[in-house]
């Protein structure tokens, strides 16, 4: 919106022409989004409070667990007024990319609004049905997919695999299902690992700093050519809307770090989820985000394994899944089990970073 009111008058008021570089813009709708969250975060979560709007802890988690039950939950809505906020006024509001892109945002955190209403409103943690969330979460994934498919280019349904220069495999229209189970798992992914006190917080920053970055080098003709990534015209504008989603990760971590005042919900990990595999799906990094969000994959691995072996042989693997309550239930006190894995998120964002010159 700045872009288009503020720009055209460059030539009365020179400064404006800052409104053209997308680094600034990208800095200043970090800022917008960091800010929106830091001054009208108390606001949100006191009336989330008012509203009796809690936690509801299962029974069979880790016992520290239980203290947290009735800490107020939908957080993530200050997090979805943010960046909306910001990609409104940063972004170019001509670009396509951006708005299919803000739309999977809302569509998945009005899903995630929906399962967290039903959780507070029946008082227990279980929300939407699991064949209706599922069901939902996959229209809305199939749609998307489709908008970029028959919208995206010739090259829109080729696989990169990191380390390989040259696309290895075209699924032509099989792409668009590989696409839609790639927004559900991202967004379900994300969803499972929002169980501890800022974890799933800390790692999506991780996430979108290297999408922001990734963005940037995609939407740049000269600087793809020279790292050998496919070009993707209009790209660049998604790093504002990474930056932005990034800053709404630190000012939510100011209220979500342990001991938590405000846990983002479905509401928060669902739309964050969509964004990354959005992202990932407009710059031809489908494979790649699987390294990027590797934490993320980590854990719906484990829980996937852990519910297929104990049908089968009727034992578990893991002492609770996800990944994080195994650790909690070895031991590891939560700030550390968090921290670890801030520490190995930021170890997979730099493998991903790294495939850019070796290949």
């Amino acid at each position: 919106m700045l872009l288009e009111f503020l720009y055209p008058l460059v030539r009365y008021f020179t400064p404006f022409n800052v409104f053209q570089y997308l680094t600034f813009r990208s800095a200043y709708a970090a800022l917008t989004t960091l800010l929106v969250c830091y001054l009208f975060g108390p606001s949100i979560i006191e009336a989330l409070r008012r509203l009796k709007v809690g936690q509801s802890v299962r029974n069979d988690g880790p016992a520290t667990h239980l203290k947290k039950t009735g800490t107020p939950t939908m957080g993530g809505i200050m997090i979805i007024l943010s960046i909306t906020l910001a990609s409104l006024l940063w972004q170019d509001l001509a670009s396509f990319k951006m708005w299919i892109t803000l739309g999977a945002f809302l569509v998945f955190g009005a899903i995630g609004f929906a399962d967290d209403y039903l959780k507070v409103t029946k008082k227990n943690s279980d929300g939407l049905s699991a064949p209706v969330k599922f069901t939902l979460q996959t229209i809305a994934a199939l749609a998307i997919a489709f908008v970029l498919y028959y919208t995206g280019g010739e090259e829109v349904s080729v696989l990169y695999i990191p380390f390989f220069k040259n696309p290895v495999l075209d699924l032509g229209f099989f792409w668009i299902p590989f696409a839609a189970l790639l927004l559900v798992g991202e967004s379900n992914a994300v969803n499972l690992t929002d169980g501890l006190d800022g974890l799933a917080t800390g790692l999506l920053i991780w996430v979108f700093i290297t999408l922001a970055i990734l963005t940037y080098l995609s939407g740049r003709a000269d600087y793809s050519s020279y790292l050998g990534i496919p070009y993707i015209e209009g790209a660049g504008e998604l790093t504002v809307f990474c930056l932005a989603a990034g800053g709404a990760c630190v000012g939510f971590l100011w209220f979500n770090s342990h001991p938590a005042e405000v846990f983002m919900g479905d509401v928060g990990s669902l739309s964050l989820g969509g964004i990354i595999a959005t992202v990932s799906l407009i710059i031809k990094k489908e494979i790649l985000i699987l390294i990027i969000g590797g934490v993320f994959v980590i854990e719906a691995a484990s829980v996937i394994l852990q519910v297929g072996y104990f049908k089968l042989r009727k034992r578990r693997i893991l002492k609770m899944a996800p990944l994080h309550h195994h650790f909690e239930l070895s031991g590891w006190v939560e700030n550390k089990v968090v921290i670890r894995f801030w520490i190995l998120g930021a170890l997979f964002a730099i493998i991903a970073l790294s495939t850019l010159k070796i290949q």
